[in-house]
C-alpha cells in the first residue's frame, strides 16, 4: 500500500474517461473509502425508467427521487448499489439507463437532494476511514470543493467510446461503437450545458489525460498526485498550500 489516504480526492469528468474504475483502484491501494456519485443518479434514472416516469417532467422527476431509496456501498473492494434494497448494480449500467440519466441528473431538485447524501456519506467515511476517493462531474465544483485534490479526467470521444464498448461486452451487453460514440457525444452535450451544476473542471483541478494511458498508469499518476499534496498518511496539507 502506497499510504493511507487523508482528505478527500475529488475526481470529475465526461463518461468513458475510466473514472470509477481508477477511483476504485485508487482507494483500494491507498486504504480510503470510494463513492460512485454517479451510480446514485443511475438509481434515480433506473426507477424513473422503471415506473414510467416522463423524463421531461421535472416536477415528477423530482417527486420520484424524494421517495425512492438509494443505497450506495463506498467499500471498493465490492460494488454495492441499492434501489429500494434491490441490488442493482448491473441494471443501472444498461444503455436506457445510459440515456435517462443525463435528463434525471439535469434536474435541480434531484442534485440537490442527492448531494446532500453524497457530502453526508463523504464526512462519514472521513471519519471513520480518514480517507475517500469520491468521483462524478460536479465533485470538485459543488459536492467537495474543499477537496485537497480536484483532478478532472479527460480523453477524446472516441476513445471513451471505444473503452465502453469494450465495457459493455465484456459485461454480455450487446455493443456498437457507433451508437456508443453517438451516445458519448450526446451526453457531453447534455451534462456541460445543463443549468445546474454543468460539467466542468474546477479552476484548482489538475487535468489529466487518460487517451494513451492504461488504467494502471492513470492510478499511479493519481497516487503521486496525492503523495504530493501530502495526502498519504499523517496530515493532510490544503489544496494551494
Amino acid at each position: 500500500m502506497a499510504g493511507a489516504l487523508r482528505g478527500v480526492v475529488a475526481l470529475d469528468g465526461p463518461s468513458g474517461t475510466g473514472k470509477t474504475t481508477v477511483a476504485r483502484m485508487l482507494a483500494a491501494e491507498l486504504g480510503a473509502g470510494f463513492l460512485d456519485t454517479g451510480a446514485m443518479y443511475r438509481v434515480v434514472a433506473l426507477s424513473a425508467l422503471r415506473e414510467g416516469v416522463d423524463l421531461a417532467d421535472a416536477d415528477a422527476v423530482a417527486a420520484l427521487a424524494r421517495r425512492v431509496q438509494v443505497g450506495i456501498g463506498t467499500d471498493p473492494g465490492q460494488s454495492r448499489v441499492l434501489l429500494d434494497g434491490d441490488d442493482v448494480a448491473e441494471q443501472i449500467r444498461t444503455e436506457p439507463v445510459n440515456v435517462a440519466v443525463s435528463p434525471v441528473s439535469a434536474v435541480p431538485e434531484v442534485r440537490r437532494l442527492l448531494v446532500a447524501g453524497q457530502r453526508e456519506i463523504i464526512a462519514s467515511v472521513l471519519g471513520s476511514a480518514g480517507g475517500i476517493v469520491v468521483d462524478g462531474r460536479d465533485i470538485g465544483t459543488v459536492v467537495a470543493p474543499d477537496a485537497p485534490l480536484k483532478v478532472f479526467l479527460t480523453a477524446s470521444a472516441e476513445v471513451r467510446a471505444a473503452r465502453r464498448t469494450a465495457q459493455d461486452s465484456a459485461a454480455g451487453r450487446q455493443a456498437d461503437t457507433e451508437a456508443v460514440l453517438a451516445s458519448v457525444r450526446r451526453r457531453d452535450e447534455l451534462d456541460t450545458t445543463r443549468a445546474t451544476s454543468p460539467l466542468r473542471a474546477a479552476d484548482d483541478a489538475e487535468v489529466l489525460d487518460t487517451s494513451e494511458l492504461t488504467i494502471d498508469q492513470v492510478v499511479a499518476a493519481l497516487s503521486e498526485l496525492a503523495k504530493r499534496r501530502g495526502l498519504l498518511g499523517g496530515e493532510f496539507v490544503e489544496a494551494g498550500r
